[in-house]
């Protein structure tokens, strides 16, 4: 089984930075893609950005340029920096992972807020 523990959510002002963590831990061998989706109220979730396979990521055109992706492989935990934030980015964020990249991944986290005041 695998399990994931987001830290890092919370309050800030629009134009702030945020960093939010990601720890797996169980069975990880077989994850080879791990990352960061979002949800805000009444809106689908979506995937914010993942790395898919070995070193690639995708981010979504709306954070481009503003989010970065990394990861320790050794703490076998993602990293999602988050800079310039708006509003709009505001949402509950969900660490996922799986085996292989679908858009659909297996294992979630229990997310973490992040709101950001204008």
């Amino acid at each position: 089984q695998v399990r994931l523990v987001e830290s890092g959510g919370g309050l800030v002002q629009a134009g702030g930075s945020l960093r939010l963590s990601c720890a797996a831990s169980g069975t990880i061998l077989r994850l080879n893609t791990m990352g960061w989706y979002r949800q805000a109220p009444g809106k689908q979730r979506e995937l914010v950005a993942v790395f898919t396979s070995g070193a690639s990521a995708n981010y979504a055109d709306s954070v481009k340029g503003r989010f970065t992706l990394s990861r320790d492989g050794v703490k076998n935990t993602v990293y999602l920096q988050m800079n310039s934030l708006k509003p709009e980015d505001s949402a509950v964020y969900y660490c996922a992972a799986d085996r292989l990249f679908t858009g659909s991944p297996h294992y979630w986290g229990q997310g973490t807020q992040v709101t950001v005041s204008s």
